[in-house]
């Protein structure tokens, strides 16, 4: 189950916070899919869980938006986590058409456990 944090710059409209609530599940869904986590296409409430958060006062960022996916470590993961994170930013860049944005993909050794 991927943790997705958005970070966004005040200038970035309404309407292009709303098109990533809308693309991110998915898109990051297949970016981290492996063969002990299988992306079957059929979301379910907790499956990608989603985090927007404005720019402060006193934070610092060169770029409009910053997306930080963290996903449980897998060896399968983690081998190709480069490739990973470079076609999810291609298919975040075609779904939105957002230019000024940095993906962070992190993959701790980790564990999760939620209700049903």
């Amino acid at each position: 189950m991927p943790l997705v944090e958005i970070t966004y710059a005040p200038h970035v409209p309404e309407d292009l916070l709303r098109e990533l609530a809308e693309s991110l599940p998915p898109l990051v869904s297949l970016a981290v899919e492996c063969p002990e986590e299988p992306y079957d296409g059929d979301l379910q409430p907790g499956d990608v869980e989603l985090r927007f958060r404005g720019l402060g006062p006193f934070d610092r960022s060169g770029l409009d938006v910053v997306i930080e996916v963290r996903s449980k470590w897998f060896e399968s993961r983690a081998r190709d986590r480069q490739e990973r994170v470079d076609r999810l930013h291609e298919s975040v860049a075609a779904a939105t058409g957002l230019r000024d944005f940095g993906i962070y993909l992190s993959l701790p050794v980790a564990a999760w456990a939620q209700s049903e």
